[in-house]
């Protein structure tokens, strides 16, 4: 499998303080990674480096085999930031609108389904400036969707949804997957992480563990950081998802 993500040593600092620091990692094609880390660990702003949204103060990062610098083909990423905030809500556009734009060839079929799928079908006529935070991050999360991208990137996607859209929104990911979209998903909330990825990056501004959740299970390093009963409750969530599998 080829890597559709690769960062080697990557340092970022903001304002003489280090965010990050010699990063490194490999997503390959295919791939459903978790990161995972607590509040101003680092995992918003490894994915601006990675975007080109930041720039580092050193190392490198290369999407689907080019360097970031030269990398055109954005059409074959999909990125759902963690805030919404640059969206106009005063701009006169609806909700069909918003998750069609920049899509070449329109399909009102596969955009019903979205729509269906994230619950806000009845919605699509609305304007984004009448809709609800949780109502505005479903709509973002059908832009990114109906596109099909080839990597799809959400920064804590659910933190606004309901448990119902909640659930939908990782059985929608799963699907794609299963399919052949490399899924990233920052979260928070490692128990999701273990019922969904296969493969876990958990930073503390560092990479404190990268690798596969079999791994993590049977690291005793990974539970003198963590504490047998949280590394039980990401890996009993990962068990549970196998079987099921």
């Amino acid at each position: 499998m080829s890597d559709v993500i690769r960062v080697d040593d990557l340092t970022f600092c903001y304002n003489g303080t280090t965010v990050l620091s010699d990063i490194s990692l490999s997503i390959q094609s295919g791939d459903y990674l978790g990161i995972a880390g607590s509040n101003g660990s680092g995992k918003s702003t490894l994915i601006k480096n990675i975007l080109g949204i930041l720039q580092p103060s050193k190392g490198t990062v290369h999407l689907f085999g080019q360097p970031l610098s030269s990398f055109q083909q954005w059409q074959k990423i999909g990125y759902l930031p963690q805030r919404i905030n640059a969206l106009n809500y005063h701009f006169p556009c609806t909700v069909a609108e918003i998750v069609q734009m920049g899509i070449a060839k329109r399909n009102a079929a596969e955009l019903q389904k979205t729509l269906r799928l994230m619950g806000i079908e009845h919605l699509s006529q609305k304007l984004i400036g009448e809709l609800s935070y949780g109502e505005q991050q479903r709509m973002m999360l059908a832009r990114a969707l109906i596109r099909k991208p080839e990597l799809l990137i959400f920064d804590e996607p659910t933190t606004a949804l309901d448990p119902e859209t909640r659930d939908v929104f990782y059985s929608i990911t799963n699907d794609l997957n299963r399919d052949g979209t490399t899924v990233v998903l920052i979260t928070h909330d490692t128990g999701i992480i273990g019922k969904y990825a296969r493969h876990l990056l958990y930073l503390d501004k560092k990479v404190i563990f990268a690798g596969t959740f079999e791994d993590f299970c049977a690291s005793p390093d990974m539970t003198g950081f963590f504490g047998s009963d949280s590394q039980h409750l990401i890996c009993h969530q990962h068990d549970k998802m196998e079987i099921k599998l």
